[in-house]
């Protein structure tokens, strides 16, 4: 008797979708699960790229836990090609903003301005419920300056 085996491939989710509740820990949770989800895709974006995304992504959710009043924050992220989608979703309606860093204390000012650098587009979507803060980052290299992109799903 002979048997064929069938060779499974596991394609890799190309977009994670969690809810975070607004917590001092939330960043550190969005940081594992932004790790897990960069080595799961294949080709997986090089190490400037993939530490980029991660940055980028505890950021923004550590801005939602300060700033947004809200319970809860979401957090998106999608493989796409030549970049990674991000976007992170929070209660308060106010979009952010440039500041002037805080450099003697714990007035921060730094993530706005690092976010934008190290992606190759940002957005602020308005939602009924507060706004999305979105962020496209090229799977290779850390790009710099702003271009049209899409918008995450």
């Amino acid at each position: 008797m002979h048997t064929a085996t069938a060779q499974r491939t596991a394609t890799p989710p190309s977009a994670l979708r969690a809810t975070l509740e607004c917590r001092p820990e939330a960043a550190s949770h969005a940081r594992q699960l932004t790790g897990t989800f960069l080595e799961s895709l294949h080709p997986a974006p090089d190490q400037g790229a993939a530490e980029a995304v991660v940055l980028v992504v505890s950021e923004l959710v550590t801005n939602a836990v300060r700033h947004s009043g809200g319970r809860f924050c979401s957090l998106r992220l999608s493989a796409h090609p030549d970049a990674i989608a991000i976007a992170v979703g929070d209660a308060s309606r106010v979009p952010p903003q440039r500041r002037t860093p805080d450099v003697r204390g714990e007035g921060g000012g730094f993530g706005w301005a690092m976010i934008c650098d190290m992606a190759t587009a940002t957005a602020v979507t308005e939602e009924p419920d507060g706004k999305t803060v979105n962020a496209i980052v090229a799977r290779r290299g850390r790009a710099r300056g702003h271009a049209a992109a899409p918008t995450p799903s």
